[in-house]
């Protein structure tokens, strides 16, 4: 196999020393292992797997993360594995049979070019209820949200290509959000996403796993949290902006066509300056030049204006025929704004604030 295997590991168990067993007598000739600051009572654990030849051990003498870990790997194996066409990430705690890595494998030999994921089949019986009511969550949200349609976006056994890793070592995220990053980063690469069955093991309900359901399902849901705080911020400073102003412009007697122009413009035009400030710097972290950024933005603006106030004046006036500037414009509008909302956070990730072409 002209792969070479990464396998990140934290106080592992002698399941990893079996699993770089299995992967050696498939066929794999280059593993290398990285122990994320491990316990010292756990080295020895390392120590067994290294002995096997083709086993490379890396080591953080403090834990820095699964992401981390996986970036380490890759940043050696760019400098000293160039001649390698692939990698595979490979869990070490046999929850990844050998077969179904050598199934990855074939996959992307098969699509040079791809991000291949060997995906759990979750109507298995085997699988405990937390992992399939979370995965189910995630992977909703993603494709609704994202437009990422993957079936399994937790799955640590992923293969890439060499012309990858560079892009790898990139990505935001030390700890399990990296893996999620990871997924983000490949859909606005325009990296194509390809995907194998792979068998369902679950050793004691997963009892060894590191993960930590609450502060590390926050991390994981990182960009998307941040998207929702920050829209939250500028929709308190748009809607409000709306409701005096369109009360203040209803009293004054204007038309309801230019009291619902100007309101929503003057209060679109505050709040998006603080969504694309906060969106920019803090969300999807853009490295792009101000400027280009500001004027994708602005056009994206513009067609979201435009489509709100259209949709809130055919509600307003010529549905439900409002003509006093009534609170009831304001209820129409968060309803409206909530639906632009799901479509804008596609539009921006992959058009405004992406850092890289697509291919």
């Amino acid at each position: 196999m002209n792969a070479t295997v990464i396998i990140p590991s934290l106080n592992p168990d002698e399941k990893i020393v079996s699993t770089v067993k299995s992967l050696l007598d498939a066929g794999f000739e280059d593993i290398v292992l990285v122990d994320d600051g491990s316990k010292e009572e756990y080295k020895v654990r390392f120590e067994e797997a290294k002995a096997f030849p083709g086993v490379t051990l890396l080591v953080h003498e403090v834990n820095k993360g699964k992401g981390r870990a996986m970036k380490t790997a890759f940043e050696y194996i760019l400098e000293n594995r160039p001649n390698k066409p692939n990698v595979i990430t490979v869990d070490g705690d046999g929850q990844h049979l050998a077969k179904d890595v050598i199934k990855c494998i074939e996959l992307l030999e098969a699509n040079p070019h791809a991000f291949v994921m060997g995906v759990r089949d979750f109507n298995d019986k085997s699988v405990p209820a937390r992992s399939k009511f979370g995965n189910v969550i995630t992977r909703t949200v993603f494709r609704l949200l994202c437009g990422i349609n993957v079936s399994d976006t937790q799955t640590g056994l992923r293969a890439i290509p060499f012309e990858h890793l560079k892009l790898m070592t990139e990505i935001d995220g030390d700890r399990y959000e990296y893996e999620t990053n990871q997924l983000f980063a490949v859909k606005q690469a325009g990296i194509e996403f390809r995907e194998t069955v792979i068998s369902t093991v679950y050793i004691e309900e997963n009892a060894t796993s590191h993960f930590r359901p609450i502060r590390d399902s926050i991390r994981i849901y990182g960009i998307i949290i941040r998207y929702l705080a920050s829209s939250l911020a500028s929709t308190i400073v748009d809607v409000t902006l709306f409701t005096v102003l369109n009360l203040v412009f209803g009293r004054l007697g204007l038309s309801d066509e230019l009291r619902i122009i100007l309101a929503e413009a003057i209060a679109r035009l505050v709040s998006s300056f603080v969504n694309f400030s906060i969106n920019r710097k803090v969300v999807f972290k853009s490295k792009d030049k101000y400027g280009a950024t500001m004027v994708k933005y602005y056009i994206l603006c513009v067609c979201q204006l435009a489509a709100s106030t259209g949709l809130v004046y055919l509600f307003s006036t010529v549905i439900f025929k409002l003509t006093d500037g009534s609170l009831f414009d304001t209820l129409i509008k968060v309803v409206v704004d909530s639906f632009l909302f799901f479509l804008s956070f596609r539009i921006q990730q992959n058009w405004v604030f992406a850092s890289r072409k697509k291919k």
